[in-house]
């Protein structure tokens, strides 16, 4: 599968998957969980996610638009002050804390010990799912992270995406994050392969 990087021209595009693609996710549901305002205001959320992998990362496409996803660069050492987490909700859902929590609880958890590929969120469109796309997606990157001695980190956001990062080489890495009042979000480091 023809895989290309994304860039701004592409916003309309990738927003429009990312929104389809994690609307009926357990995280979404539980930062929206009104059916009707999680119509109207989540793309607006998942924007924030694009915009940050589009000015500081990188956004990997698969040509007919079915799958992307968007990976961050993180160094090692304690991050700057980060104001992400404020900007999605007031960007998103101002009257909402859960717009904000969601990214303070991650970012709480997130490693700092070492420089890592961060898979901000991968997208498959929901027709499209248990095809393979989101593999075909990840493995270049995660082959060129074993080439370079890189790990990888994410947060998986259902038993069914942690499911496939386990078959793809990651692990668990300490306990998972429970929501308040809500769903767990498992945090998963992946050591690079020896060559």
């Amino acid at each position: 599968m023809a895989t290309r990087t994304a860039g701004a021209a592409d916003r309309d595009q990738v927003a429009a998957l990312l929104d389809t693609a994690f609307h009926d996710d357990p995280v979404s549901g539980w930062v929206f969980p009104e059916e009707e305002h999680r119509r109207a205001v989540h793309g607006l959320f998942m924007g924030c996610f694009l915009d940050a992998a589009l000015a500081g990362g990188r956004v990997d496409l698969l040509e007919d638009g079915s799958a992307a996803a968007l990976w961050l660069s993180v160094p090692a050492g304690e991050p700057e002050e980060d104001d992400m987490p404020a900007l999605m909700r007031r960007t998103a859902d101002p009257d909402n804390e859960r717009a904000e929590l969601v990214g303070r609880l991650t970012g709480a958890i997130h490693p700092t010990e070492r420089a890592h590929a961060y898979l901000l969120l991968i997208a498959v469109a929901p027709d499209r799912q248990g095809e393979g796309l989101g593999t075909a997606l990840l493995t270049p990157v995660l082959e060129q992270c074993d080439r370079d001695g890189l790990p990888a980190y994410l947060e998986a956001s259902s038993a069914r995406s942690r499911e496939l990062y386990l078959r793809l080489g990651f692990a668990d890495r300490g306990e998972p994050l429970r929501l308040p009042e809500g769903p767990l979000m498992w945090p998963m480091w992946r050591e690079p392969a020896a060559g």
